[in-house]
């Protein structure tokens, strides 16, 4: 097992993206278990000053959440979202999967082509299920790539009402009927229950 280890340590150090358990298997002799090395080195890797980070379905190296500031000069903004992609980003990452009429729904206005363009360029949204509804019409997801952006496991670590609110990034009162935050406070229907049955594999 402790060659293992290595074997998966040498992997992730080489990969500059997050590599999946198939991946690893794939480049590992035959009879490996890197599931169970990936363990071992995420307890090896505890407190040090870079963590064994699992992103979605796949594991990466990543350097301390409190050692970022060593990382802030090799750091280049390349562009500025606009409030309505940020919004956009927003309700897909909190209810997808989300079609492009209900982003328009919560939202309260109509979605530009330009906006879902502009993330789904970026990597952070990608096309999901189609809704079985008159039309078909495809859904939007959040992508393993945002979830690296912002350091998250998966979609539910997204913060809440409370954290939202403490960052000052929320109203103090929620947008009607929504049970997750949202960009405006505007009358909007609650999401349909149910909503994963309407759905089909592209």
């Amino acid at each position: 097992m402790g060659e293992q280890e290595r074997m998966v340590e040498a992997i992730l150090f080489a990969t500059a993206e997050p590599i999946s358990l198939r991946e690893l298997s794939a480049r590992m002799p035959h009879g490996s278990d890197p599931a169970e090395a990936l363990v071992h080195l995420r307890k090896r890797y505890e407190g040090r000053g870079v963590n064994l980070c699992k992103i979605g379905d796949a594991w990466a190296l990543r350097t301390a959440p409190d050692l970022g500031f060593l990382m802030q000069r090799e750091t280049v903004e390349t562009r500025k979202l606009s409030r309505a992609a940020v919004e956009t980003l927003a309700i897909i990452a909190y209810h997808q999967p989300v079609t492009r009429a209900e982003i328009e729904e919560i939202r309260g206005v109509s979605v530009s082509r330009g906006t879902v363009d502009q993330l789904l360029e970026m990597e952070w949204v990608r096309f999901g299920r189609r809704k079985l509804t008159p039309g078909r019409p495809v859904t939007f997801v959040v992508t393993q790539e945002f979830l690296d952006h912002f350091g998250l496991e998966n979609a539910r670590d997204l913060p809440g009402l409370k954290e939202l609110r403490a960052a000052g990034l929320l109203e103090n009162r929620p947008p009607p009927g929504l049970g997750v935050p949202g960009p405006r406070e505007e009358d909007e229907e609650e999401t349909v229950e149910g909503q994963s049955e309407l759905f089909e594999d592209d």
